[in-house]
């Protein structure tokens, strides 16, 4: 029963009761979202608030059970070290602090009387948990933490900067506006909105001196503001291309042809072949045509119009080959019956593919031979 609701919560082998765990659990942090902001609202109606506290307490019963649950199948998805060790492994990661702090509040007002400013404060918490079913926040998560060493690094630059700013403007100012800047923290604030080229205007330089200092706390700002952004948009341009990479490879690992490769040599495959999409009834390739790639059927199915009977391929199937293999124009049409996603091999990357994998060209040649062979004996009938 643990594997089962292991696999509930955690993957797609059961689709539909996974969607039904993941939709109340994505239930429960709206509501506990909605109503910690609608009872902060001047005007709320106070009468109504001990409905509104029964809904919470609901949803935060919902989210109870599911904190239990995830401490309870632990062991189902980490390496055979404990089930005590996994558990307390799970407690300790960001993830788990927040899905216990999410629920804490509920817990200790069983207890004792707890004020409303901890439940928004949970509630707030609990927004982190969407990071689990929302696949932005899992990247945004994921980047940061790849990314953390440079952020690290341009955050220490930019923190002493921002002291630097605030200890000279002090200097600088200090005389001029005494209750403005009457100290280098406060000062800090100035430099803050000032290299954020945020500007509130409720701390500004008066003196020349000052002002230079402001025009040139700006130009720097600007400068070093910039650098964490464009860590963070490399690091997301960076982990698009590795999912597209593993989707690529699992596309290719699925594919008969490939099966018996290893994984070295499916990632050479993947890295050359090129996502393509049509819709039905298109002509893929038409006879006679010069060659320029072959193609392989990740989803759908076409027909290859041979005499006297044309040939129907689908999923795991490609095409395209032949005139690759012997060098000649296309030797036959080929339409799309239905929509289909394919993978493209170009002609080029193909002869170098199968010069670095001679079995593979092996396998291609056979594959082609028997669909060759099929075909003229059915035309000898």
């Amino acid at each position: 029963m643990r594997a089962q609701i292991n696999q509930i919560l955690h993957s797609d082998a059961q689709p539909i009761a996974h969607s039904l765990f993941k939709g109340l659990f994505l239930l429960a942090v709206g509501v506990v979202v909605v109503i910690a902001m609608v009872e902060t609202l001047p005007n709320f109606n106070h009468t109504t608030s001990s409905f509104t506290q029964n809904i919470r307490e609901t949803a935060l019963a919902v989210l109870t059970v599911e904190f239990i649950l995830r401490i309870w199948v632990e062991p189902e998805r980490t390496a055979p070290t404990g089930a005590l060790v996994s558990r307390i492994a799970y407690l300790k990661s960001p993830l788990g602090v927040v899905d216990f702090l999410a629920v804490l509040p509920a817990w200790v007002n069983l207890v004792h009387s707890v004020d409303l400013h901890w439940f928004e404060l949970a509630a707030a918490l609990s927004l982190f948990k969407l990071s689990r079913y929302v696949p932005a926040l899992s990247l945004v998560a994921n980047v940061v933490m790849r990314q953390g060493r440079s952020i690290f690094a341009a955050l220490v630059v930019l923190s002493i900067l921002l002291v630097f700013a605030a200890t000279v403007i002090y200097f600088f100012e200090y005389e001029a506006q005494p209750n403005s800047f009457e100290s280098i923290p406060q000062s800090l604030w100035w430099a803050i909105t000032t290299m954020a080229t945020v500007g509130y205007g409720d701390m500004a330089p008066i003196t020349p001196i000052g002002r230079l200092i402001g025009g040139i706390a700006m130009i720097f700002g600007i400068a070093m503001f910039a650098v964490p952004a464009g860590i963070l948009a490399s690091g997301f341009a960076e982990e698009l291309r590795k999912r597209d990479f593993v989707v690529n490879w699992q596309s290719v690992a699925r594919v008969p042809l490939f099966a018996r490769l290893d994984a070295t040599a499916i990632a050479s495959v993947a890295q050359l072949l090129k996502p393509r999409s049509v819709s039905a009834n298109q002509a893929l390739v038409r006879r006679g045509d010069i060659a320029d790639s072959m193609y392989f059927i990740m989803e759908g199915e076409v027909e290859v119009e041979l005499t006297p009977t044309p040939i129907r391929l689908k999923q795991g199937d490609f095409f395209g080959e032949i005139a690759l293999i012997e060098n000649i124009r296309r030797t036959a049409t080929i339409f799309s019956v239905t929509n289909c996603r394919l993978l493209v091999l170009e002609a080029v990357d193909f002869h170098r593919l199968v010069d670095q994998i001679p079995e593979l060209k092996e396998q291609i040649e056979r594959t082609s031979e028997e669909r060759l062979s099929g075909n003229d004996r059915r035309s000898d009938k």
